[in-house]
């Protein structure tokens, strides 16, 4: 029988790293712990989300391949299944136990091989999967599902694109902190650039109820608006961008630049660099750094 792809949902944001404890300890893993009544033999506690889990877990066979997948259509590596640590005597909880949690959190584990060589070499980065590539139906849903699309070669060819690799740590709030941060110190972003002198335009919402990130005055005269993103930009960035150009335009009467500044690899998709080509908007990448030190 042909090795199948199957689907495991990383819990990320209920447990932080927990992703990096998969990687750590080479598995993939789900909850329904033995003692609140979950058995994956014989009668158990019934639930669909167990009933459906337990029902794939008992098909799945060294060799097969686990996609890990995560919120907002990320996904991290590809593994090739080594063994099974399912069974209730096996329970080994990633997420240790405490009061709210007495028997510990992702415990039935299913042990693999990681292949190191698909995705970001930095493991603080994971996939975005574009919209054309991405789990429909049960694979969207289900904890454990078995994913006939996208194939294992299409999500390799995705995954091997700096394009579609952005930061795991989505709860920071950078594109905030970023916008902030350039409305105070915008000649870090462009020699030249400062503060719009208008607040009213500066801070104005849309008739369509939107809200540029940052308005700026180039040395020229001319308006900036500054659009940031934690992704690698799309072609929807862009028309969001080119929108806020358009209002800022009708409301000064003046020729209008954009900047998108985001997260990430600076690499682009090649239908995002063709876009480009034929506006007045410049795309920019920022990276993150924060260092402590220990006070005297």
């Amino acid at each position: 029988m042909p090795a199948r792809l199957w689907k495991f949902y990383c819990m990320e944001d209920n447990y932080p790293g927990l992703w990096l404890r998969w990687l750590k300890n080479q598995c993939v893993a789900v909850g329904w712990p033995p003692e609140a009544g979950y058995h994956l033999a014989n009668d158990t506690k019934r639930s669909d989300g167990w009933i459906a889990c337990r029902n794939a877990l008992t098909r799945i066979s060294a060799g097969d391949f686990v996609v890990v997948s995560m919120a907002r259509s990320r996904v991290g590596r590809i593994g090739q299944v080594t063994g099974l640590c399912i069974r209730d005597s096996q329970w080994d909880p990633l997420v240790p136990a405490s009061r709210e949690i007495p028997t510990g959190e992702m415990g039935r584990r299913v042990l693999v091989r990681w292949d190191l060589s698909v995705g970001p070499p930095d493991f603080d980065f994971v996939v975005k999967l574009p919209e054309q590539v991405r789990f429909r139906g049960r694979g969207l849903r289900a904890t454990v599902a078995e994913v006939a699309s996208p194939s294992i070669t299409d999500l390799v060819e995705v995954m091997s694109s700096p394009a579609n690799w952005i930061g795991l740590a989505g709860k920071f709030a950078y594109e905030k902190a970023l916008s902030d941060f350039i409305a105070s110190y915008p000649h870090r972003l462009e020699e030249g650039l400062a503060a719009y002198p208008n607040s009213i335009i500066r801070e104005k919402v849309f008739r369509d109820r939107t809200r540029l990130d940052v308005l700026l005055l180039d040395k020229r005269g001319s308006p900036v608006i500054v659009e940031c993103k934690q992704h690698s930009p799309t072609i929807s960035d862009i028309k969001q961008l080119e929108k806020y150009m358009e209002h800022v335009r009708d409301e000064t009467g003046r020729t209008t630049r954009g900047i998108l500044v985001h997260a990430g690899t600076p690499k682009l998709h090649k239908d995002v660099s063709k876009y480009i080509s034929n506006t007045r908007i410049e795309i920019v990448s920022y990276t993150l750094g924060i260092d402590f030190r220990k006070s005297a």
